[in-house]
């Protein structure tokens, strides 16, 4: 089914599902009150945006619908196009309410990655690293923490799940924000402090054994030898952090 209502057209894609599309000249004010009257038959309103068109990004957001990511390869006119995909459902809190313009804000703000992870030393201040399976660097035990978690209690949990140890996250030594690289996007590190223990602590350790092929205490030496480039250089700044000669931010392992 399709429903024009000046340049708005509204066609219904799937059981419950319109998809809504406007011209240029076509008001926020417009698009919202279709949106609207989509939702009372339908469970769901779309609208698919071209990336380099940032007034329909506008208008799509003002008109209530949440950005949910990027569709690629889409077929418009016989040639596949990357398009932003927006969505209203009808159970969303009303964008003019507190939580639902919130939640529309919270779609399309910019979000990073984070990552934390712990520089756990021996007496010697040799620094524990573990080889990992899926890429041949060695790294600080760590990992990337999850949506709503603090970065303090995503570090512990990641050395918990691949080293079977529990560790409360100490003072935070570190923030190193790692520019987008090989296919990944940016994100920030956050180092924090793991203790200074005695060697054997290895012995107790249970690696997660599809992750971690090996733990070891190392000099940093070994570090620059082991780890790539960014990293031992995260390494060093943190070491130099917990000795209370360093810095506290970098970018790349790098002092700004």
């Amino acid at each position: 089914m399709s429903e024009n209502h000046s340049g708005t057209t509204v066609l219904t894609v799937a059981e419950g599902v319109a998809r809504i599309s406007w011209g240029a000249e076509d008001r926020t004010e417009v698009v919202s009150h279709q949106v609207a009257a989509a939702l009372a038959t339908h469970h769901r309103v779309e609208a698919l945006v071209d990336p380099d068109d940032e007034r329909a990004q506008r208008t799509a957001t003002w008109s209530g619908l949440r950005r949910e990511g990027v569709m690629r390869g889409v077929t418009v006119d016989g040639t596949p196009v990357d398009r932003i995909v927006y969505a209203r459902v009808v159970t969303d809190t009303p964008a003019h309410e507190p939580e639902g313009f919130r939640a529309l804000l919270n779609s399309f703000l910019p979000r990073k990655r984070a990552i934390g992870q712990f520089l756990i030393r021996d007496p010697a201040d040799r620094v524990l690293l573990c080889q990992l399976t899926y890429k041949p660097d060695w790294d600080l035990p760590g990992g990337v923490i999850e949506v709503g978690e603090s970065p303090a209690q995503g570090a512990s949990r990641e050395v918990r799940e691949e080293l079977a140890v529990e560790l409360p996250a100490g003072r935070l030594l570190l923030t190193d924000w790692l520019p987008p690289w090989s296919g990944w996007d940016d994100a920030l590190t956050l180092v924090y402090d793991g203790g200074v223990h005695d060697p054997s602590a290895i012995d107790a350790m249970v690696r997660e054994e599809r992750e971690i092929r090996s733990v070891e205490f190392c000099t940093l030496e070994q570090v620059r030898e082991r780890c790539a480039d960014f990293t031992a250089r995260r390494v060093e700044a943190a070491l130099a952090s917990a000795h209370g000669t360093g810095v506290t931010y970098t970018e790349s392992g790098r002092t700004v």
